[in-house]
């Protein structure tokens, strides 16, 4: 792979990127729990279109700066950062794409800021506006009585241990977990009070779509970073949300919003899909990719690039 890597200042921190390319800057953010790392597909691809692609490790990531502070990691904070790194890299605009937690952070940086972001782009996790209520307190309802996962790492220090005292067996669970393979009917049943991880099959190999070479690369990021820094953006949702307030309702960039067919997220978030298109008001591309999950760049590479790469010629 033709990418270099440097660290950048950005909001009172340094943030470690990826890239590859000249041209218009493509910033590419990541989700949990990976690393510039799961974009390794899309460089090539971005930089041979003319852009410059960048991908950070966002902050409390791989060789990123790690704040202590939980709030800290609030998306307001988030924002700044990526935001920064328009005018830190030498640009005045960006097209911003991001997956997983790095969509509600592409979508939040062009609500915010509609003259830096020119065009957004997101994976597996569609925009909706403000909720009513905080959505912490709507998460503790709806899943009342039962383990759900985002609750789970609310107590800070709990989660940590459980991912940090095995990480290659919790990394190859989760990621084995999120993916199109997994057969949700051996979904274990757990309760409110249940720990991440036991029960979970422990897969003897990952699908093709990351192989021992790209497993080790999280393995080793992980073990040297910890998870705390990442199990923060949780911690967040209410912070996040009350910081929010004056955020518009609507997206008015290009846009473009793809997701896998059986991607959990998806199924969760069937009504947040279906109205998307009248908060996102130029949405040029809305597409469900067939037979993957979550990991959506990383497990149909192929599918991914071409509709980015047809957005980019749709904005550019």
């Amino acid at each position: 792979m033709n990418i270099s890597q440097r660290r950048v200042a950005t909001n009172g921190i340094e943030l470690n990127i990826a890239e590859q390319g000249n041209g218009p800057l493509v910033l590419l953010i990541h989700g949990f729990p990976e690393s510039w790392y799961s974009w390794r597909h899309q460089f090539a691809a971005i930089a041979e279109q003319g852009f410059h692609a960048v991908a950070p490790d966002m902050r409390g990531y791989g060789k990123s700066d790690k704040p202590h502070e939980i709030s800290a990691y609030n998306q307001s904070e988030i924002v700044k950062d990526i935001i920064g790194l328009i005018p830190a890299l030498g640009y005045e605009t960006a097209i911003i794409i991001g997956h997983d937690w790095g969509a509600p952070t592409a979508w939040s940086c062009a609500a915010h800021y509609p003259v830096q972001v020119s065009a957004v782009g997101a994976l597996s996790v569609p925009y909706s506006p403000r909720t009513d209520y905080p959505p912490l307190d709507m998460l503790k309802e709806v899943f009342k009585n039962q383990f759900f996962y985002q609750l789970y790492f609310q107590e800070p220090g709990v989660a940590e241990a459980e991912f940090e005292g095995d990480v290659s067996t919790a990394l190859r669970k989760f990621l084995h977990m999120a993916s199109g393979e997994f057969d949700l009917s051996q979904y274990p049943d757990k309760g409110p009070d249940d720990d991440m991880f036991t029960g979970f099959p422990n897969p003897d190999k990952l699908g093709a779509w990351i192989n021992q070479q790209d497993f080790d690369f999280y393995v080793n990021e992980f073990t040297r970073s910890g998870f705390r820094g990442p199990l923060n953006y949780y911690r967040n949702h209410n912070l996040s949300w009350e910081l929010s307030k004056d955020l518009p309702t609507q997206i008015k960039q290009p846009a473009m919003f793809a997701a896998g067919q059986n991607d959990g997220v998806i199924l969760m978030a069937a009504e947040a899909l279906k109205n998307m298109p009248k908060y996102v008001t130029d949405l040029r591309i809305n597409e469900l990719i067939p037979d993957i999950g979550h990991w959506t760049q990383q497990e149909n590479p192929k599918a991914v690039n071409d509709i980015i790469i047809r957005f980019l010629k749709l904005v550019s």
